[in-house]
């Protein structure tokens, strides 16, 4: 996809320590991609970079075939909604929205305009007078949004703009603001630590870890096909085993059992890996059935007519196992085989602890 917005090989240290290594990114126009990632791992750097909060070490940012790097954030001319608003609670709605606009000395009737036309595109028309501690926090979100659309920028970045609502609001405002968005068809970056949250927002997600991009992809790539082992633990469930690799697309595990499984990368025969696979990728099996491991259960989450059972393999671990809510008890000793049509297992070099 060209690049609306592209982030070339972004580098940034505070101190001793690199924040981001070598990030690079393209966006495309109208397209919505999701920063996700843990704790400590650059998402919000990066966005503070792009922003231009931050000065960059190595690399440049472009929008729209512009060289912005080196320009002040008010020059870049992207709208930002942080984490926790920043609207100004002794003002009114429209006063808030109208705030960035009076600061760039724009003409009475052209901020009253583009205020309405701002809160319209937000679905609060007729909110100018509202004072922002009356209304809910859905809307003050949808407040902050208008704030950052009103000067029509060329990009819009969301900092986390969900996270200090509670999980219904959250849910229904998530929603909105994605409708929202695609009908203004505004290039959009946004952080989130919620997979949930980027899945459902995000045309593409990219996913961090210790300031490295790990992999760019639509949410059924990176749940499908993730290519490195961080992504294929962090993104959905998922349980480790450990295993030699067979070759061409076997992995040795437990005993004599041997599974079919997918190498994320080339690797030579015999060298020790993880496993990784997705519970809807086991089924249970009698104990000495083919390609059987033996285990024990030994929790179990209910969900309903499906539960997740956690089974203590007799070689060692454990893994968890997706089936019928009465389909086993705790303390029963089972077999654990391949899913027949479920994923199949990924391969990854072995990481040493």
């Amino acid at each position: 996809m060209p690049g609306f917005l592209t982030l070339e090989s972004l580098e940034k240290r505070f101190g001793g320590t690199a924040v981001t290594r070598g990030v690079s990114l393209q966006v495309g126009k109208s397209e919505i991609v999701a920063l996700l990632g843990p704790s400590g791992s650059g998402k919000t750097t990066v966005l503070r970079l792009v922003a231009g909060f931050e000065t960059l070490d190595a690399g440049r940012i472009i929008v729209e075939n512009e060289d912005v790097t080196a320009l002040s954030p008010e020059r870049r001319r992207f709208g930002m909604v942080f984490q926790h608003y920043a609207l100004f609670p002794h003002m009114s709605v429209g006063e808030n929205v109208a705030f960035g606009l009076e600061a760039q000395g724009r003409p009475r009737a052209e901020v009253a305009r583009r205020v309405a036309e701002a809160l319209a595109a937000v679905d609060l028309p007729g909110f100018e007078a509202r004072r922002v501690s009356a209304i809910s926090g859905g809307q003050q979100q949808r407040v902050a949004l208008a704030r950052a659309l009103a000067p029509e920028p060329r990009v819009l970045l969301l900092d986390e703009p969900l996270s200090n609502l509670d999980p219904t609001l959250r849910e229904r405002t998530r929603r909105e603001l994605k409708r929202i968005i695609k009908r203004i068809g505004i290039t959009t970056l946004f952080v989130t630590h919620e997979q949930e949250e980027a899945f459902d927002l995000g045309d593409r997600v990219a996913v961090l870890h210790s300031g490295r991009l790990e992999q760019v992809g639509t949410p059924e790539d990176l749940y499908r096909e993730p290519a490195t082992r961080f992504v294929a633990s962090f993104i959905g469930r998922s349980s480790a085993m450990s295993g030699t690799w067979a070759g061409p697309v076997r992995v040795h595990l437990q005993g004599d059992v041997t599974w079919a499984a997918i190498a994320a990368a080339p690797l030579a025969e015999g060298v020790p890996v993880d496993v990784l696979v997705r519970p809807e990728g086991l089924a249970f099996s009698e104990l000495r059935a083919p390609l059987a491991l033996a285990g024990e259960v030994v929790e179990r989450r209910y969900a309903g007519v499906s539960s997740f059972f956690l089974v203590k393999l007799s070689g060692a671990g454990e893994v968890e196992v997706l089936a019928p809510s009465q389909a086993r008890k705790i303390g029963q000793q089972v077999g654990v085989i391949p899913a027949p049509g479920g994923p199949a297992p990924r391969v990854y070099p072995r990481e040493e602890p």
